[in-house]
């Protein structure tokens, strides 16, 4: 439920609350999805509601348990703005992120509307990075809500990337992850859409992570773009001192 993450964004991953629902194209061959019916299917626990959402308030105090700072990406295998998520049980989850503030926190949500919606109810505290999926244009709109957010660093993954993004805001975004589809049934990501939005990035300053290629794409495979690694994280500082990536 709560472990080292083999992301190559974050250190670890906090899961209080597990299981979601297909919102967009992006969620068509969910990973979480099906790693949450494998551990089902051999008897976890945890995952005994399968993908529905389910609330783990007994996981709510983990990262006060580790001492090390961290980056620890919140709810891998959830999204901590579905509707079913209660507000009381959000606000108790940024109390923990606000507590044990030795470590950095990212969210991500393919739910920006709530996200929006109930931002001026949470605190913002600066280690809590917030973040949104925007698989094509049509998505776009979740930056838009992304952009009114007090958060100390919003952040967009771009993954898996389906389709050009086209024109995308960049005020107040401060990192975009790109990622090709991994894993069964995966779809085709074109060079040229990450050419763009690695181009527009550049122009505008703002730090772009290149994941990887993914499962489709045979003529390019791991994470080299144009032979290059691109893993660029914000400048964030805590204090005087600059949390570390890495436990």
């Amino acid at each position: 439920m709560s472990s080292n993450s083999k992301i190559e964004w974050t250190c670890a991953s906090w899961n209080p609350v597990t299981g979601c629902d297909r919102v967009s194209a992006g969620c068509a061959h969910c990973y979480a999805e099906r790693m949450a019916r494998r551990l089902q299917r051999i008897g976890q626990a945890k995952y005994k509601n399968g993908f529905k959402v389910t609330l783990h308030p007994d996981l709510l105090d983990m990262p006060l348990r580790w001492k090390k700072p961290r980056h620890i990406f919140v709810n891998s295998m959830s999204d901590l703005f579905h509707k079913d998520v209660p507000l009381d049980f959000i606000r108790r989850s940024f109390g923990i992120m606000q507590k044990a503030d030795w470590h950095t926190y990212q969210i991500l949500t393919k739910r920006s509307e709530r996200m929006l919606e109930l931002a001026d109810k949470l605190p913002w505290p600066p280690n809590v990075w917030m973040g949104v999926t925007a698989e094509s244009s049509q998505q776009v709109f979740r930056m838009h809500h992304l952009q009114s957010v007090p958060a100390a660093v919003r952040f967009v993954s771009m993954e898996p990337l389906l389709g050009p993004i086209g024109e995308f805001p960049v005020e107040n975004i401060g990192w975009i992850i790109v990622g090709g589809e991994s894993g069964p049934q995966a779809r085709p990501m074109e060079k040229s859409w990450v050419i763009e939005i690695r181009n527009r990035c550049h122009r505008n300053n703002i730090p772009f992570f290149f994941k990887q290629w993914g499962g489709f794409n045979r003529k390019e495979t791991g994470c080299l773009l144009d032979g290059k690694y691109y893993h660029q994280m914000p400048a964030y500082k805590k204090s005087s001192a600059e949390l570390p990536l890495g436990i």
